[in-house]
């Protein structure tokens, strides 16, 4: 029997984040809908941010409220403080997610604090989530390579994953956020962090940039993971991350790893569809 590979699903919150264009809650929700119906498990559909940094995610309650809820789909949106995590909670999200940096630069350019002040930010989000039963998942940027610092030593990146364990992630998303890494630097990384997490419990989430997601999916695999972050159409990037041009795409991730001979339970022509969909959010009214 075929192993399985878990594709994470983010493109209706870091696929759309960065979209010039204001892009209104009901094709959010549209799109969403119809996301939850190609099979996926997670799916990550809001950020719980400061409408002033991130406008485009300004809706998330209003779109948590109106999607389709699917049984056996957990819904997850992005807090980085304790005001975010109240917005999920009311919005009735069912997991969470804080996400630090590996590089000093990154994290004062996303987060506006240095990796240790945004840790104990965290630390308060994942106290609220531990004492209302609130699954949270955690991702690191920059863990090859930062816009700002350059290239990131692994300890630094398994000194953050550790951090985040400790808060009680149940699993941490590993981000070449620029989409520069290379594999054979994404392969000592990895080895770094598996000393503090099982390959069970990490996640790769890699930018094509540089057109080596595919690669970096490839190390990952090799290493044990099993769990991917996919973005419809190949939405994406982050505000913060000049040259960060977008996610590896769902579709060619799904179809990447069932040519190496994984099943991911996907509906391929569901999958095809939603990612047409999210280009043509992009697109529109460009």
């Amino acid at each position: 029997m075929a192993e399985r590979v878990e594709i994470f699903e983010v493109g209706p919150r870091d696929g759309l984040q960065n979209e010039p264009r204001n892009i209104p809650a009901t094709e959010k929700v549209a799109l969403i809908d119809l996301l939850s119906t190609a099979g996926f498990r997670r799916i990550e559909v809001a950020s719980f941010v400061s409408p002033k940094w991130v406008p485009q995610m300004a809706d998330g309650a209003e779109v948590l409220a109106a999607i389709k809820r699917v049984p056996g789909v957990s819904y997850a949106a992005l807090t980085p403080n304790l005001r975010g995590y109240a917005g999920a909670k009311a919005a009735k999200a069912d997991e969470i997610a804080i996400f630090a940096s590996a590089s000093e630069g990154f994290s004062r350019a996303n987060l506006n604090a240095s990796i240790a002040q945004s840790l104990e930010r965290f630390a308060e989000v994942a106290g609220a989530a531990r004492d209302d039963g609130m699954r949270m998942r955690g991702y690191v940027s920059c863990v090859t390579d930062c816009p700002f610092d350059g290239e990131i030593t692994p300890d630094a990146v398994a000194r953050v994953v550790a951090a985040l364990r400790d808060l009680g992630a149940y699993e941490i998303s590993l981000g070449d956020t620029i989409g520069r890494g290379l594999p054979e630097r994404m392969n000592v990384m990895l080895g770094a962090v598996l000393d503090e997490m099982p390959a069970e419990q990490l996640a790769g989430h890699f930018h094509d940039t540089a057109g080596r997601a595919l690669e970096n999916v490839e190390v990952a695999l090799g290493r044990g993971l099993r769990v991917f972050d996919g973005a419809v159409g190949g939405l994406g990037g982050c505000p913060y991350a000049p040259g960060a041009a977008g996610n590896v795409g769902t579709e060619a991730l799904d179809a990447h790893v069932r040519g190496l001979g994984y099943v991911t339970g996907l509906d391929v022509a569901v999958v095809a569809q939603a990612a047409q969909m999210a280009r043509e959010l992009r697109g529109a009214h460009a």
